[in-house]
């Protein structure tokens, strides 16, 4: 049977005592500051660091290589983008057993927009944000073989996931199915850009209805911009805020495809995820895919 994807196990389990003594050791002045253990995910763990702080440091090797692309790109990145980023503020080197380079970042307030969705007019900042990120990335900027990449070369993975979902639900039906080759078949007009790589309602942050700020950066890279507009469908609820983005962001018909390709692809991915192990997943991927066929304007 198709395995899905679901959350890796941990390489290295990391303590709250492990990290205070990193901390100490390497940061001294911040070793009085309060620390709380905040969230784990795929490939990191925060730890809450006093009031303007945050620890985040790798629980397997990806993740590590991931820490290593924002520490090197993101506070130069960071200076030109209209939202907050958690841009580190200090490094931390393997030390006291713990094997991989770790971050200090700022803290973010805000909650995830899967759990306070953006208002409607947030169309046309989030629009303005990828304006100001999609710029072109130096050759030695990080390559992402998952992310900004032709979505052909992904065509593996997305039937994988979706030879799971047959067996669990029929919400992948002939229109969904329509999104994603036209997505494939859309020729790559926009390419060798900056991208988040991973725009998903967990990775950004609200406050009182508004964006405030893109977090987790670790698929940053340099490729089509699409994969980061698929974010269109993921987090604005409203059609009209969705048209509004689309115009203000100002991208051609094949690069609207592509996104609409994109976003499938994050409602596979997600909705396997989520039924798997992760049931916020289910619901982010069930959310786009009413989005995406949604009439009148089927694919806005």
């Amino acid at each position: 049977m198709t395995k899905p994807s679901k959350t890796p196990a941990a390489e290295f389990e990391i303590s709250l005592d492990l990290v205070a003594r990193l901390i100490a050791s390497q940061h001294p002045d911040l070793s009085p500051l309060a620390l709380t253990f905040e969230a784990s995910g795929w490939d990191n763990v925060m730890y809450r660091l006093g009031d303007q702080l945050a620890v985040r440091l790798p629980r397997r090797t990806l993740g590590a290589q991931f820490i290593q692309s924002e520490q090197t790109w993101l506070p130069t990145l960071a200076t030109r983008l209209p939202l907050l980023t958690p841009a580190p503020v200090r490094q931390g080197v393997p030390d006291l057993g713990y094997p991989w380079t770790w971050s200090i970042v700022p803290w973010l307030e805000g909650r995830t927009a899967d759990l306070d969705p953006p208002d409607a007019e947030q169309g046309a900042v989030l629009a303005a944000f990828f304006r100001a990120l999609h710029h072109p990335a130096p050759p030695d900027a990080p390559s992402n073989p998952m992310r900004g990449v032709p979505l052909a070369s992904r065509r593996e993975m997305f039937n994988t996931q979706l030879n799971f979902l047959r067996s669990r639900t029929d919400l992948i039906n002939d229109r969904a199915m329509a999104i994603w080759e036209a997505g494939v078949a859309a020729p790559m007009d926009l390419q060798g850009l900056w991208i988040h790589g991973d725009p998903h309602p967990r990775n950004v942050l609200v406050r009182d209805g508004r964006l405030a700020a893109f977090i987790d950066w670790g698929d940053m890279a340099r490729g089509d911009p699409a994969t980061d507009l698929s974010a269109v469908w993921m987090l604005l609820e409203d059609p009209t805020a969705r048209r509004a983005a689309m115009e203000a962001y100002g991208a051609s018909t094949a690069t609207w495809a592509r996104a609409r390709g994109w976003a499938m692809y994050y409602v596979v991915v997600l909705l396997a995820a989520g039924l798997a192990d992760d049931p916020r997943m289910t619901r982010i991927a069930e959310k786009t895919l009413a989005r995406l066929l949604s009439p009148p304007e089927s694919g806005l």
